[in-house]
This record gives C-alpha cells, sequence and structure tokens, in this order.
C-alpha cells in the first residue's frame, strides 16, 4: 500500500497512478479465465449480424494480453501533469509559466468493446483525468467486471474509485444525461459509429471529441511497386474489419502499368479472403466485379469485407475524390516517388496520411504513443491518435511580488 488513508484528491502523484496501472495488470491476469468466460456469454448472447460488432465484442486470451500490455506500456510514458510548455520572465521580474494539466472529468462513450474499459481508461487516468464510462449494452456485464477490478486496484492502492465511474444508463437515461448542464463531464469522446457520433453531438453541452469514422482510401499511382501494394491493400482491408483504420477504397491511376494484370490479380487475392467487391465502370468492364449504381457508397464505412475499386485518371482527382467523401481518418499512396508521395500526403486533408503503407498503422499502439483514447478526426483539439499528451488541456501560472499592471 502506498496509502494507509483512501486518497480523494483531485491530484495524483505518478507513484500513485503508476502503482494503480501496475497492480490493474496484475489483476487482470489473475481475473483472465473469469473476465473471458463473463465476456463468452455475452457473444453467445449476441443475436445480430453484424461481424464487425461480434469482433469487438469478443475478449480472448489475445485481448486480455493487449489489455496488459497498454497498461504497462502507459504506466512506463511519462506521466505528463504539470510539464512547462512555456517560460518567460518579464523585465520587472513577472515569472509566466504554462503548463499541462488535466482536462478534469473525460466521458467515453463507445461501444461493445471491452478492451476501451481498460486501454481508454488507463490512458485518462495516467493523465491525471477522472474517467466516466458509458459502454455498450451488448458488453454491459464485461464492462462492469472490468470496472469492479478497476476498483479493486484503486482501493487496494488507496485511492478513491470514483476516479473510474461506470454510467449504466440506457439509451434515454444516457440522453438526459447529456442533456444535463451539471453534467460532470468537462469533454467527451464518443468512440464508435455514425449513429453513436451524431446521437453524442446532438445531446452533448460540452466539448466533444469525434473518435472512429474511417472510410479510408488508397491511391495506386502510375509507378507503384505492385507486388508491395497487393500485400498493403490485403492488409488494410483484412487484417482486422471491425477497426476504423481498415481500408475500405482503392483508387487505380488509369496509366497503371500492368493494370489489367493487377486488377485480376487483386480481384482473385481478395475474392479468395472473403470480400465483397464493388466497382465503378471503368474498372467494371476490365474485371469480373459488378458495378455500383448508388454514388452514396462513396460516403459510406463499411467496417466488413466489402471494398470498392475505382479509377481515375490523375493523382489531383484521386485527391479531389479522397477530400470530398472521406472520414478524414486515414489515406495511403502507393508509389516509388518521393516527390509525388510528398505532394499526395500534403494535399490529402486527413489525419494520418501514409506512404507505401498499409492504414492499420493509424493506431496510438503502432504510433508509438504506448496506447491511445481513440483516433480524433476534429482539428479542434487535437488530429489523429489520442495519448497521453493529448488527454491534457493547459494552464497559466504567473508569480509576482506584488505586481501592479501601470
Amino acid at each position: 500500500m502506498l496509502q494507509e488513508l483512501t486518497i480523494h484528491s483531485t491530484h495524483l502523484s505518478t507513484e500513485t497512478k503508476n502503482a494503480v496501472l501496475t497492480r490493474m495488470a496484475e489483476l487482470l491476469n489473475t481475473n483472465r479465465e473469469v473476465i473471458i468466460a463473463q465476456n463468452r456469454e455475452e457473444v453467445e448472447a449476441y443475436t445480430g449480424n453484424d461481424q464487425s460488432m461480434r469482433d469487438r465484442l469478443k475478449v480472448n486470451d489475445k485481448k486480455v494480453d493487449g489489455m496488459i500490455k497498454s497498461l504497462h506500456d502507459v504506466r512506463a510514458d511519462a506521466d505528463p501533469a504539470g510539464v512547462v510548455r512555456y517560460a518567460h520572465t518579464r523585465e520587472d521580474g513577472l515569472r509566466i509559466e504554462n503548463r499541462a494539466v488535466p482536462f478534469g472529468n473525460i466521458l467515453i462513450i463507445y461501444e461493445s468493446r471491452p478492451d476501451v474499459t481498460i486501454e481508454a481508461a488507463s490512458l485518462a487516468f495516467k493523465a491525471g483525468n477522472k474517467i466516466l464510462l458509458k459502454g455498450g449494452k451488448e458488453a454491459r456485464k464485461s464492462n462492469l467486471l472490468l470496472v469492479d477490478i478497476w476498483h479493486q486496484s484503486l482501493r487496494e492502492i488507496g485511492v478513491s474509485t470514483d476516479w473510474i465511474t461506470y454510467l449504466d444508463f440506457n439509451r434515454s437515461e444516457t440522453q438526459e444525461y447529456l442533456k444535463n448542464l451539471d453534467c460532470p463531464a468537462d469533454l467527451i469522446v464518443p468512440r464508435g459509429g455514425e449513429r453513436l457520433i451524431e446521437f453524442v453531438r446532438e445531446h452533448a453541452r460540452v466539448p466533444v471529441i469525434v473518435s472512429g469514422r474511417g472510410n479510408n482510401f488508397l491511391y495506386v499511382h502510375t509507378d507503384a511497386d505492385l507486388e508491395a501494394t497487393l500485400k498493403v491493400i490485403v492488409n488494410a482491408k483484412t487484417q482486422k474489419i471491425s477497426a476504423c483504420n481498415s481500408l475500405d477504397k482503392v483508387l487505380i491511376n488509369s496509366e497503371l502499368s500492368y493494370k489489367k494484370a493487377f486488377l485480376k490479380e487483386i480481384t482473385s487475392t481478395l475474392r479468395e479472403k472473403g470480400v465483397e467487391m464493388l466497382a465503378d465502370a471503368p474498372v467494371s468492364e476490365l474485371t469480373d466485379v459488378p458495378k455500383f449504381e448508388d454514388k452514396a457508397i462513396w460516403d459510406e464505412e463499411f467496417l466488413a469485407l466489402k471494398m470498392v475499386l475505382a479509377q481515375v485518371d490523375s493523382m489531383p482527382e484521386a485527391i479531389r475524390l479522397i477530400n470530398r467523401h472521406s472520414g478524414g481518418h486515414s489515406a495511403t499512396i502507393m508509389t516509388e516517388n518521393d516527390e509525388i508521395a510528398t505532394q499526395f500526403m500534403n494535399d490529402v486533408d486527413a489525419a494520418h496520411v501514409f506512404h507505401n503503407a498499409s492504414t492499420r498503422f493509424a493506431d496510438g499502439g503502432q504510433l508509438g504513443l504506448g496506447a491511445e483514447l481513440g483516433i480524433s478526426t476534429e482539428k479542434l483539439h487535437h488530429r489523429g491518435a489520442l495519448g497521453l499528451e493529448q488527454l491534457m488541456t493547459n494552464k497559466w501560472f504567473i508569480y509576482g511580488k506584488g505586481h501592479v499592471r501601470k
């Protein structure tokens, strides 16, 4: 025990926060079989046909290992609270500092993913924020069990359990909670599909950072390495279909060398992987892929084994399509020309832009942040993966000795 008495302070030391995270990792491992068994009941009870929902809902040994790793990674990260971002001393001796401080209370609303209860909460906690969690009904029992384990960890280290709170609300109760001007949240991060995001935006009375919408594009330039391109497309589409960084649209330059042979190979490979494909007229004519009729498909995020293949006549056309229809999450260019890649990456309006790499790397852990609370597609207050430093705001500290302004 670090403390004999429960800590109710709004500020915790780095030592105390790290002790909670360490104990939490130990308790997850100890309770591994109980967690998986409880989750199995909910997976079996799920009657929907949404494959990505089922994938996000499931907790197995690999998922528990991932939760434990994220706790260790966050523990190892530097504590951002109190870091001086700017310092200045005036000629009259007035000393000025701008420091990183926690938001206060962060509400995370998410669908079906019990691992968010650990990974997102651990980040917000290490950053010094109190956490309000509202998970989906499909994973209610799993989430409540994981929050009980959080509370056990907090109690054992002598920290108040109000640092992690689960809101066991239905939809109407959540709506009223968000509309209430006394809602204690200082920031809300919805993680899920467009319906959830729109629900939160409609009813919230505090700032919202949108996390989760993908609709990601990959552009194949004329000089792309076609072997690497095939590998990247397959990985980005099939490695984890439920992730917001999975690939939805592939744009192929009309002047691509060996275009017909490449299309034959990519469609054959994707079909073997179980991917449903739709194409625009030029690609459909060169393949046996059905042509899509509804242009609204350009704006659709699939979260399924589904993909659109289309042809463009130039990179500027590809960029226009991406900027008009993507979710602002991730976009990739496949090219051996660094100058072309730089132009594409500068001109595409997305949180993550890639050169010759899978969009699946748009992830806090993969980007070196240890873990992430989510992926923001907003431009304020931060864009992209939300790590520890992005879960802080700032505060001015001014030190004087009776100073008055003349």
